[in-house]
């Protein structure tokens, strides 16, 4: 449990991080009340740091104010060594290149304590992620996309509708990026197809960011677009029986796939309903899971789960 000092000590470094901060995002972070919030922010005051307030917005450091250099617990450093770990593991070569550059440049003000505990644990953590694999992986233009988001520029991508073999050039105003089936996605609203999508940056075959801006419309937030138009939104459209031995295989990553109940029927069976409108990326799923399940409906799911084992089969003829 952090003190009141060292949560000073934190807000000020929070303050240093961002041009605005709100009080209730410093209530969120620290767990404390807003009222608690005016008081650390007046203490900080009267101890001589200046602290300017926006009416309604928040507040901020004066631009000549600067913290000396931070130092790291033991337990941010190990926290910095498993990002990179990660990092590695969950993203593309240039944005790889670019965490490790600030990686180094974070480790070169480390104590040398800090420094032998890290290098005594970076060879014994490991992050295994089956997408890493991907030749595609090279370049999944992770980086142009960050800038497009923050600045508001138009995208045009050539993308490979894998399903469809189709390739389309599309130009595109990006809300943002998603992480989920272990690949990586861009969400934005395609003038092509005049909506909202989701592309898959594996499938991304080119991609150049724009001079054009699209300052002047309002587009949805991400938690609107997942309420609105995700795969995991809308109402129950897959039910399977499994049998509670095969159940726990996809215990783990139920959640995931958008478990909305369960139910125990007579015979020791478990009924699994979800709403996930994305059938290809379920069928991968059940067949990567190896079990034995039962499909109530849709057919258009057991028909996918037939066309995947016939390919399987043909493979390993």
């Amino acid at each position: 449990m952090m003190n009141r000092i060292e949560r000073l000590n934190a807000i000020m470094i929070h303050l240093q991080s961002k041009r605005v901060v709100k009080a209730s995002e410093l209530a969120d972070r620290f767990g404390i009340s807003l009222r608690t919030v005016y008081r650390d922010i007046r203490a900080l005051e009267k101890a001589g740091v200046p602290i300017g307030a926006e009416a309604g917005t928040g507040y901020f450091l004066t631009d000549n104010f600067h913290l000396n250099p931070v130092s790291f617990t033991l337990q941010e450093a190990s926290a910095l060594l498993m990002g990179e770990k990660l990092m590695d593991s969950m993203s593309d070569m240039e944005t790889c290149d670019h965490y490790r550059s600030a990686v180094f440049k974070i480790r070169a003000i480390l104590k040398q304590g800090e420094k032998d505990y890290l290098e005594s644990l970076s060879q014994s953590i490991s992050v295994q992620h089956w997408t890493t694999v991907a030749p595609s992986y090279g370049n999944l233009f992770l980086s142009e996309i960050q800038q497009a988001i923050a600045r508001r520029r138009v995208v045009e991508l050539v993308y490979n509708a894998k399903y469809t073999n189709e390739l389309t050039t599309r130009k595109v105003e990006p809300i943002g990026l998603w992480n989920y089936d272990s690949r990586w996605h861009l969400i934005a609203w395609c003038r092509l197809r005049q909506g909202y999508r989701d592309f898959r940056l594996d499938r991304v075959e080119s991609l150049l960011l724009s001079d054009e801006n699209f300052t002047d419309k309002k587009h949805i937030s991400m938690s609107e677009y997942f309420s609105q138009y995700s795969f995991l939104s809308g109402d129950i459209n897959i039910m399977l029986l499994i049998m509670p031995e095969q159940f726990k295989v996809l215990e783990e990553a139920k959640s995931w796939y958008g478990i909305r109940e369960e139910k125990d029927l007579p015979g020791g069976v478990i009924q699994l309903s979800f709403a996930n409108n994305d059938l290809h990326g379920f069928a991968r799923w059940l067949v990567a899971s190896g079990v034995e399940v039962d499909i109530v409906f849709p057919g258009e799911l057991k028909e996918i789960l037939v066309q995947r084992v016939k390919k399987l089969n043909n493979y390993l003829k």
